[in-house]
């Protein structure tokens, strides 16, 4: 099976304070059934209270990113899942708890991961 990177910046989520704690609700629902149907393996959020670094290989540690992903921000969720048919429809059952949008991605094969 495939692993699926489904994602959003936190910017995308555009949703009143208001209904922060349902939409919270709604996605702790979707990862649930994602773990009950054992397709889930990895999800969470970006920590923006802790701030990126870059680190060499000779193990030097600068403050900062890549420049493209400055605003890597928000949340995701890695999936392994049988079709990209399939990612779809968690990505659209994800994107209606979040309220907005998700961006779907695919992992190359790795026999070793």
């Amino acid at each position: 099976m495939t692993k699926y990177l489904i994602s959003f910046p936190a910017p995308a989520m555009n949703v009143p304070p208001e209904d922060f704690a349902a939409v919270g609700e709604a996605a702790r629902a979707v990862v649930l059934e994602a773990k009950a149907a054992g397709v889930y393996v990895f999800g969470g959020g970006i920590n923006d209270g802790a701030a990126p670094v870059m680190v060499a290989g000779d193990g030097t540690v600068t403050k900062g990113t890549y420049p493209q992903t400055r605003e890597f921000d928000g949340g995701l969720c890695i999936l392994e899942l049988p079709s990209r048919e399939a990612a779809v429809h968690w990505a659209a059952k994800l994107a209606q708890a979040c309220r907005c949008s998700q961006e779907l991605r695919e992992f190359h094969y790795d026999p070793d991961s």
